[in-house]
């Protein structure tokens, strides 16, 4: 067993020796939205490891691939389902902001300011940052990403 620190989470919590990071995160009820059903085909599980990233398994092909999408991708940044824990040490921290799973997410919003960074699904690039209002017009040019993310699922279905 070992202990992964998950920013949000008091106490570090065990795990097994190669479990993946998704598994760790979901099991403690932390938010990701895994888009590809957790196969490394999107950064909806994207990650910061703060410590220890030598204490987790080696970038897959897969992921290096899957990172190169994300816009606000760090040196630290990881995809939770590429990463299996190996070691002790491992800290994990969440990208600021809320992932959109469908621009119908928006409607309730509009004429509100945005709380917090509204990401795409796929990419993690900000759609819309904090303090700024949520229109109609925005939303409109957003209507791609509820077919990104049905796209999205049709590929993870036929990579399983």
């Amino acid at each position: 067993m070992k202990r992964v620190a998950i920013e949000g989470v008091a106490d570090p919590v065990d795990v097994l020796t190669n479990q993946r990071l998704l598994d760790v995160l979901v099991a403690n009820g932390i938010p990701l939205m895994m888009a590809c059903g957790g196969k490394g085909l999107c950064a909806t599980c994207h990650v910061h490891v703060t410590t220890g990233a030598q204490q987790l398994s080696p970038r897959t092909p897969r992921e290096q691939l899957s990172l190169r999408m994300l816009s606000q991708q760090q040196a630290n940044s990881r995809l939770a389902c590429q990463a299996k824990v190996t070691g002790e040490g491992v800290t994990v921290t969440l990208p600021q902001g809320r992932y959109l799973i469908a621009t119908k997410d928006l409607d309730s919003l509009v004429g509100r300011r945005a709380e917090e960074r509204v990401l795409h699904p796929v990419d993690g690039r900000v759609l819309i940052e904090p303090g700024k209002i949520i229109t109609r017009s925005r939303i409109r040019e957003l209507a791609h990403v509820s077919v990104d993310l049905a796209e999205m699922h049709t590929r993870s279905l036929s990579d399983a």
